[in-house]
């Protein structure tokens, strides 16, 4: 049974009533450019088959329910019109309610209505599961109240949610992927524009995501002191953001930085620079090129931006030594954890899956879990 299909079937079971409609929102895989977004540089995510779905069906009153199958089926209650407060126990309802408070805010008028969600975006792996319970949820209440947004504010709406509401300052890439998504594509995103640059996905190969399963106690915290370092750096060159500052500056200028900031400066100059050289390697099928900037990108988080674990290195170097110079792997997300990245053919993706089962666990006692995917298309609308 597919998760379309749990979403209606316990949407009729707890509502007495069919859905209206079913939500499907991507999580996504970055592959290049982290941590970049939120610098207002270059970033270069696709969307992957793993998705949340929303049934939804309206209501005749302003109460919206919500049902979250994944999360032992606690149930949120709210009534629209009003200042939302956080829930005090479910951190989940806070996504939902973070967009509807947004979706007011602007003025919308909403409808309430009866929600009930689920979905198999890995939770806790890097992957988005957040911003495509955001995207999805914008993008089921702009249908149920014909408010007509588009796409990239959908991803807006839901950036805004997390930042303001749920109170994680994320950048834009994980709901603009999840609400632009294309079917075989990455996006080269421009996070100061939101510019796409539709870069086509060799099918011969696959992209591998391998959960490292160490748990990311640390990443709410060190994600905004990263933040905020990468402020104080664009602060320091005077600068409204780091996208702005070039190599040839950072170089010139960086022993007169915090040894810290300095660090963290280098690892966003050098990483963009190294996101648009990866685009151009996509689009030429240069698969060894590409192989060389997704090993410094990795390194430059390890070394620089100190983001990785013990664990994900040794994942890392488990593929790395079967992949060479045919695929590319690295850390993905925001780090402490969670999801390494390959870029894999499609005949060495048994290799690759053997040899970390192999010695993952035998090197760190946690077991891995594997999982494939081809770039996907964005948050979608699926009918009765």
């Amino acid at each position: 049974m597919n998760t379309e299909s749990n979403a209606r079937n316990a949407f009729l079971s707890h509502y007495g009533r069919d859905a209206d409609f079913v939500v499907k929102a991507p999580g996504r895989v970055n592959l290049i450019g982290e941590h970049t977004d939120y610098n207002d540089g270059f970033v270069l995510p696709c969307a992957i088959k793993y998705a949340t779905y929303i049934a939804v069906a309206p209501r005749t009153d302003s109460t919206v329910n919500v049902l979250a199958l994944d999360c032992n089926d606690e149930i949120d209650s709210f009534e629209l019109g009003q200042v939302l407060a956080h829930h005090p126990s479910q951190s989940w309802s806070n996504y939902v309610r973070g967009v509807v408070d947004e979706l007011q805010k602007r003025g919308h008028q909403l409808t309430g209505c009866d929600i009930c969600i689920t979905g198999n975006v890995p939770q806790g792996a890097g992957l988005s599961s957040s911003a495509a319970l955001e995207v999805g949820i914008a993008f089921a209440f702009n249908h149920l109240c014909d408010l007509f947004i588009k796409r990239k504010e959908i991803a807006v709406i839901g950036q805004a949610a997390e930042n303001n509401f749920v109170g994680c300052n994320c950048g834009i890439m994980d709901q603009l992927i999840s609400a632009c998504g294309q079917q075989g594509q990455a996006l080269g995103i421009d996070c100061q524009s939101l510019d796409l640059i539709e870069v086509s996905i060799n099918e011969g190969m696959t992209i591998m995501m391998i959960n490292s399963n160490v748990k990311r106690g640390l990443v709410d915290s060190e994600y905004n002191l990263r933040r905020e370092q990468c402020y104080a750096g664009a602060e320091a060159f005077s600068k409204p953001s780091l996208r702005h500052v070039s190599i040839e500056e950072y170089e010139a200028n960086k022993a007169q930085l915090d040894e810290q900031v300095a660090k963290r400066v280098e690892h966003i100059v050098y990483e963009n620079a190294r996101t648009l050289s990866a685009m151009q390697a996509f689009t030429n099928n240069d698969i060894a090129t590409l192989s060389r900037l997704m090993t410094q990108s990795h390194q430059s988080m390890r070394d620089l931006f100190e983001i990785t674990t013990a664990e994900i290195d040794t994942l890392v170097s488990i593929i790395a030594s079967v992949l060479g110079d045919k695929g590319g792997v690295r850390m993905t997300g925001g780090g402490f954890g969670g999801c390494v990245v390959a870029f894999v053919p499609n005949c060495m993706v048994e290799e690759v899956s053997a040899a970390i089962e192999a010695n993952y666990q035998q090197q760190t006692g946690i077991k891995e879990t594997i999982y494939t995917s081809v770039p996907s298309a964005g948050v979608s609308l699926i009918r009765a």
